[in-house]
Order: C-alpha cells, then structure tokens, then sequence
C-alpha cells in the first residue's frame, strides 16, 4: 500500500486500526486476497455507474468499499503469507482498471449520457460540461503517469514514492468531493472543483516523480 504522505501517519494508522479487524475475520475464514482485489474492481465499477447516473453520494460511499478492499488485500496477503509478487501485480493492474471505471462514469454523467439509462435518469441538460469531461480525461491521464513513473522508475533501480497526490491521496479527495457532491445546489460545482484538483495534482506528481528519477540517476552515476 502507498504511503499516505498527506493524509498523515497518525490518519493512517487510526484507519488500519479500524480494517485490521476485518482483515482478521477474513483471515480465519480463508478468503483470499485476490477475491478482495476482484471485490475492489467490482466495487468501482457499482461506483462508476452510481457516478454515470448523479448520485455523487452514495458513488463516494462505494468508493469508501472499493478503498477498504485495496487495503485489505494486502493485509490480509502478509497475515495468511498469500502475499507474491504476481498478487502485488494483479492488485495494482485491477487498481487501474477500477480508476478508469470511476472517471468513465464521471465523463458520462457529464457528457449528458444519463439518457441512456433511461429518460428517468437523464442528467439536467445543466449538469452536461465539456470542460469537466476535459477534466476527467487529465485526471485519468494523471494517474496513470504517477504510476506509470512509479513503474518506470523501479525497473531503472530507483524507488520513487515522493508525489502530493498518490493512490491514497486521489481516492480520498475524490471522496470527499463525493460525498459533499450530493449536497444540493453545490453539488455540481463541488465535483468541479474536486475535478480540477485532482487533473492539477495528479500530473504535478507525475512531474515531480519525473525531477526525482532525473537527480536519483544522476546521483548513481556521480557516486564512484
């Protein structure tokens, strides 16, 4: 699991205090952590429709199961010794997919796409925004540089975890903007302006990751 560097070491630790229970139950039982890596993905893709369809809140509560299925996974890999490196490789492959499910929903919320669920569920044709599909295409691209630099980097033999907006980090602005995505009235505008933070900081990181690879090659190549 990434480290929550905004979130806060002691944030961090209140929140494993709470799933580590659950992580037990599901030990005893003998689930396996890939049925909860697959649980994930499920879980993002309910969370996708909720978003095509408007209901910002209830989206953020699914993501909130989504996320706790990525921490339990690999919890509960190390306590039941299931963890492998194909296991770290399936989860962080399947992270991805249930990313790209959430913002598929977003982008069809707000290309007016509801009509296809039915005349019921149809956006308000003011809910219908270029910009915020703009928005949802950098933040899609965004993430995927963060790990994709990640990636990159360790094959040239450099850990790079440094980065404002890491897996943790996206999931829970994107949560927050969520659930106060339900309020009415603001709502729209909150998803918006949780759109915009996430397309700046996500591609900040990539960035960021990009200069640190850079100074950690140069340093190895220096030292004698």
């Amino acid at each position: 699991m990434a480290e929550f560097e905004l979130l806060g070491k002691k944030n961090r630790e209140r929140y494993l205090r709470i799933v580590t229970p659950v992580g037990n139950l599901f030990a005893r039982i003998g689930v396996h952590p890939n049925v909860l890596s697959v649980m994930g993905l499920i879980l993002s893709i309910v969370a996708g429709l909720f978003y095509a369809m408007g209901y910002f809140f209830g989206a953020g509560c699914v993501v909130i199961l989504a996320g706790t299925c990525d921490v339990l996974d690999g919890l509960l890999a190390r306590q039941t010794g299931k963890a492998s490196r194909f296991g770290a490789f399936f989860d962080s492959t399947l992270d991805r997919f249930g990313e790209v499910f959430i913002f598929m929903g977003l982008a069809w919320y707000f290309s007016g796409g509801g009509i296809f669920f039915g005349q019921v569920l149809n956006p308000s044709s003011h809910a219908q925004s270029p910009l915020a599909v703009v928005l949802i295409i950098l933040c899609i691209a965004g993430s995927f540089m963060v790990s994709y630099t990640r990636a990159r980097a360790e094959a040239l033999g450099v850990d790079c975890k440094v980065g404002l907006m890491q897996r943790p980090e996206r999931i829970t602005l994107l949560i927050i903007g969520s659930l106060l995505g339900g309020i009415p009235v603001v709502g729209i505008a909150i998803i918006k302006v949780t759109l915009v933070v996430l397309a700046v900081l996500t591609n900040i990181t990539a960035l960021q990751r990009m200069a640190f690879v850079k100074k950690a090659l140069l340093r190895k190549t220096e030292s004698p």
